[in-house]
């Protein structure tokens, strides 16, 4: 069957749980902190640069952080962020 167009389709995600996505960020945060390196500023590096060489490959996170695509992981972070200042009514 045909579609039309001329309507907006809702895409809604699956709210089951952690998603793949938060797991790769917690990963990949968890073997920066322990490799000593500030993990904000390093994905900060990764998310502008695409150059994975700012995530250390200690724990494999350098080969986990690539199995997203950057839009992906902006996404997800930016969710987490918005969803926490709703729910704490804190205002933006």
């Amino acid at each position: 069957m045909g579609r039309d167009f001329n309507e907006t389709m809702k895409f809604e995600p699956t709210k089951d749980g952690v998603s793949e996505t938060q797991k790769i960020i917690f990963t990949v945060y968890e073997a920066l902190k322990e490799r000593g390196y500030d993990p904000i500023d390093q994905i900060i590096g990764y998310m502008l640069s695409g150059d994975p060489t700012y995530i250390t490959s200690y724990n494999d996170a350098r080969s986990v952080i690539r199995k997203i695509e950057r839009d992906e992981f902006l996404e997800e972070i930016l969710n987490y962020y918005l969803e926490g200042q709703v729910k704490g009514e804190k205002g933006i």
